[in-house]
């Protein structure tokens, strides 16, 4: 019995120890689309942008496949937790709030958020008087809904949305007087689009650390240590070899 025992033991040990090497070899990992130019979709389906091309550029550096699983933001993190994913790589700033739940990587990228209005508005500064009685649109559960909330709510209407696609469609029909973006969003789906016409409000954002924290970073489950560091290695590698600069200069130029 004993013997029959071990051998049981032994087998699962191998069995886990298998199931462990085929997840080393296949890495999942979850994104928010769309976000452009972070993570969106070509008019095909396609997944692109800066997060995906990093992504996929890191996981070729380790030599491992990686999987790309589409969760929304507000689940995100849970997902995470329930094993959904490995990963997040999602434009996910690390903030002291978020590194309660998850182990995060080393910044990967460092956006300013910014003001963003139509080019017609008096708005030329975004101060507690300015924004008195305006309404204010911002990603639901982002950093900036969290600055806004807690600098203007008191004085504005701030609306929440889902996606910054849906943000912006309420900007195109007036509903909103101004938002408040990730400079690299707003550059993309507002400055750079056609037939629109937007302009940044006063001076753009990265201070203060409560709220706009050490940049963007993948997130891990805290006991996945190991898996952080090899993505930790991989992103040196590609900025020491130039590959990092190629893949930022895709999507967007610095402010």
């Amino acid at each position: 019995m004993k013997k029959l025992l071990t051998l049981s033991l032994l087998g699962l040990a191998v069995a886990a120890t298998s199931a462990q090497a085929r997840d080393d070899d296949q890495i999942r990992i979850a994104v928010d689309v769309p976000y452009e130019p972070m993570e969106f979709r070509t008019p095909d389906g396609e997944l692109t942008g800066f997060d995906i091309d990093l992504g996929n550029a890191m996981c070729a550096e380790m030599k491992v496949e990686c999987e790309w699983v589409v969760q929304g933001w507000d689940g995100i993190i849970p997902g995470l937790m329930a094993r959904k994913y490995d990963a997040i790589m999602s434009s996910m700033t690390i903030n002291d709030r978020r590194r309660d739940k998850v182990l995060f990587s080393e910044p990967y990228f460092t956006p300013p958020s910014a003001w963003f209005a139509p080019s017609t508005s008096d708005l030329d500064d975004a101060t507690e008087d300015s924004l008195d009685g305006m309404t204010i649109g911002v990603q639901r559960g982002t950093l900036q809904d969290n600055y806004v909330t807690d600098m203007y709510g008191n004085v504005a209407d701030v609306n929440r949305y889902s996606t910054a696609d849906d943000m912006v469609l309420d900007m195109e029909s007036e509903r909103l007087d101004i938002v408040f973006l990730d400079y690299p969003v707003g550059q993309s789906t507002l400055l750079e689009s056609e037939n629109r016409d937007y302009k940044v409000v006063g001076e753009m954002l990265t201070e203060p650390k409560k709220y706009f924290g050490d940049g963007f970073g993948m997130g891990f489950r805290k006991r996945d240590q190991d898996l952080a560091d090899k993505f930790n290695q991989a992103l040196k590698t590609l900025k020491d070899n130039g590959t990092y600069d190629d893949i930022e200069a895709r999507y967007f130029d610095k402010p």
